[in-house]
């Protein structure tokens, strides 16, 4: 008997202390949530007030954000001449390097002319004693015409008088046409710039051999540059004549080149299934080296966004945020970012601020959620700037 009431004993010790910690479990939780608030208060308490300047804010706007189909490709010159031998002879001198500056008809290349100049020499003479044996033959036959009037000669000799008349006109004729060949021959021992430009690339030496179609030089118009890029095929139904496109070229840093389609190609490519669209410089700023890697993008859409610089953004992991004003005090705003404009750099916010918020354009990483802030007087001396200030207030600067 006394053994049953003992383990009656024990079990109702133990219900009793599993009710005490139960009891227990919401005062500390309650506890742990004023520690935590309290500590919180604590750290906006103990952080500095803020003084900050009108340069150091900036007002979220709304703004005209562009996209479109990624366009890659390189920089072209639209006048170039790739000039290659006319005629099959020895290269005597070249003239020009490569990045001389050239006007229309100066001298690049010299060609051995020996050849040529006696075939011209050739055939000029043979058209001299063309032109004589014409000349002879058709006083032949004036006379014969004559004597036959009178009836002194037969027909037979006037029509063979006729028949030498007219061979002599041809051999007269083709003479002619061979040294007028001679002569164009002579004339391309010369080659010369067509255009005002640069020489791009230098590809023969003196006492190289020149077959007929060997490449020479070539020569580039510096000021004719255009973007000749490929859009994937299945974003071409986007791309129309005239639409702005931004694009920057490798070489030229973060500098942005600004533009317009000029001409799409009918066709795509068979093999990379991509279609060359041809972007004109919108002014004069353009670079003046041919073959430069480019990318960007044809602005076929623009919608109205909310969109911020990237300086204004905090990133943290996947998450973005920004300081935004509240009142007299700042405030941490997670935001949902979008896409980059790659004509201003901001980007897209698509929630987390409403147009006409004002928030710090160059967030610091010694900002609190809830710091006090104050705008700056105007100092009338700089010197004085930062002289009289508390030791509880500091100065919101740009740098993270």
């Amino acid at each position: 008997m006394l053994r049953k009431t003992l383990i009656v004993l024990a079990i109702a010790s133990t219900l009793t202390a599993c009710s005490n910690k139960e009891a227990d479990k919401p005062k500390n939780a309650a506890s742990a949530s004023s520690a935590t608030s309290k500590a919180e208060k604590q750290d906006t308490a103990a952080a500095p007030k803020l003084i900050i300047a009108p340069e150091d804010i900036m007002k979220v706007q709304s703004n005209a954000l562009a996209s479109g189909p990624v366009v890659t490709g390189s920089i072209q010159p639209e006048r170039k001449a790739d000039l290659r031998a006319e005629v099959s002879t020895i290269v005597l001198q070249v003239l020009k390097e490569n990045g001389d500056v050239v006007k229309r008809g100066d001298v690049l290349v010299r060609l051995d002319e020996t050849s040529i100049r006696e075939n011209l020499n050739s055939a000029e003479d043979n058209a001299r004693s063309a032109a004589l044996a014409l000349d002879q033959a058709d006083r032949a036959l004036q006379r014969l015409k004559t004597l036959r009037a009178s009836g002194m000669t037969s027909l037979q000799a006037l029509d063979e008088a006729e028949v030498k008349v007219n061979a002599a006109r041809s051999e007269l004729s083709a003479s002619r046409a061979r040294a007028s060949t001679a002569r164009q021959q002579l004339q391309r021992t010369i080659v010369r710039a067509p255009f005002d430009g640069v020489v791009s690339e230098r590809k023969v030496s003196a006492g190289d051999t020149a077959a007929v179609g060997k490449e020479l030089v070539k020569v580039i118009d510096p000021t004719s540059m255009r973007f000749t890029g490929r859009v994937s095929a299945d974003k071409i139904a986007q791309v129309r004549i005239g639409q702005p496109v931004s694009f920057r070229i490798n070489g030229y840093g973060g500098q942005e080149f600004r533009g317009k389609v000029t001409r799409v190609d009918p066709a795509a490519n068979d093999v990379t299934r991509q279609v060359e669209v041809l972007v004109a410089f919108a002014d004069s700023n353009q670079p003046r080296v041919s073959g430069l890697y480019a990318e960007g993008n044809i602005e076929s859409t623009t919608v109205n966004a909310l969109t911020l610089p990237e300086g204004a953004l905090v990133k943290a992991g996947d998450k973005s945020y920004a300081w935004r004003i509240n009142g007299k005090t700042l405030k941490r705003v997670d935001l949902n970012i979008g896409k980059r404009d790659q004509r201003s750099g901001h980007y897209e916010v698509r929630s987390g601020l409403a147009e006409g918020d004002v928030v710090m354009r160059s967030p610091n990483s010694s900002f609190r959620d809830g710091q006090a802030i104050e705008m700056a007087a105007t100092p009338k001396v700089d010197v004085a700037i930062g002289a009289n200030l508390p030791a509880s207030t500091t100065i919101a600067s740009g740098g993270n």
